[in-house]
């Protein structure tokens, strides 16, 4: 299949900038409240919520003003979104069990060091939904990167890429995003050198993520299948390699050997695990 799917070139460059355009308004919205104030304080997250939340209302107008009627001769609007109640429950277990799969590493020093206690007692979830920290990183982000990124950008790109070029091409505006941190960084305090590593290495883990985000949704045709891996991803974290080294011997063995059969696990079960026919997705937008 060709890079370019349809003979309107105006559908492509049109679908394109909107996908450019609600980058950068997710982006700018995050910065539209004119404050001191830093990221973790309540003022600012809970305008942040606002802003996000009006970006959420924004972005499906554009997917269904750019939709063609071509397009939508294959499925409905809601399905292209990734919202139908068919494979729901597949969507929500799975891919998080997937995810977890490729975690295995940091799971282990997890379950080792104990920590995992903590979700069986009701004052950890209690105050979670108390902080509003927490929301905005399990809730709030996860959300409504997915809602706008992949259940509003993705169907745009369709229009104009083959879908594994569409997988590798919205999660570079993802990546971009992210890159808002270095601003962050900078009035934090951090040098430049180091606002631009740090910043550099977040593009790159989130675009990375972003290309599996984007896989899942469109193997799976659901909103939730991303959803989920994103909120648990949020969760761990990037691995701390050098965590490691803080165990005893055998268990660093453990961790280390756990780390690489995660890998091998989640790169095994990629494919059979996303299979469109788990999750009834009629589109089949990528075999």
């Amino acid at each position: 299949m060709s890079l370019f799917d349809l003979t309107d070139p105006n559908t492509c460059l049109y679908s394109g900038l909107a996908c450019v355009f609600l980058t950068f308004s997710y982006v700018g919205s995050l910065y539209i409240w004119r404050s001191k104030l830093n990221r973790d304080h309540p003022t600012t997250i809970k305008r942040r919520f606002f802003s996000v939340f009006c970006m959420m209302l924004l972005a499906p107008v554009f997917t269904y003003t750019l939709l063609k009627e071509e397009t939508l001769e294959r499925g409905s609007l809601y399905e292209y979104m990734g919202f139908r109640m068919s494979g729901m429950i597949a969507a929500l277990i799975v891919p998080l069990l997937l995810t977890a799969t490729l975690f295995l590493g940091p799971l282990t020093m997890h379950f080792i060091a104990g920590t995992w206690k903590l979700y069986a007692d009701p004052l950890y979830w209690i105050s979670s939904f108390q902080d509003l920290v927490w929301l905005r990183n399990h809730v709030m982000a996860p959300i409504s990167e997915e809602w706008v990124f992949r259940s509003c950008m993705m169907p745009l790109l369709l229009q104009c890429l083959d879908p594994l070029t569409a997988v590798f091409t919205g999660p570079f505006l993802f990546g971009i995003a992210h890159f808002h941190h270095l601003h962050e960084l900078l009035s934090g305090g951090h040098s430049i050198k180091s606002a631009l590593f740090i910043s550099l290495f977040q593009f790159s883990f989130t675009t990375v993520f972003g290309a599996y985000s984007a896989y899942l949704f469109l193997r799976t045709g659901h909103f939730f299948a991303p959803l989920v891996a994103h909120i648990f991803c949020n969760h761990l974290g990037f691995p701390n390699f050098f965590e490691v080294f803080h165990f005893p011997m055998l268990q660093r063995i453990l961790i280390i050997l756990n780390f690489f059969l995660g890998l091998f696990l989640w790169i095994y079960l990629l494919i059979p695990l996303t299979s469109p026919y788990i999750y009834d997705n009629r589109l089949e937008l990528l075999t």
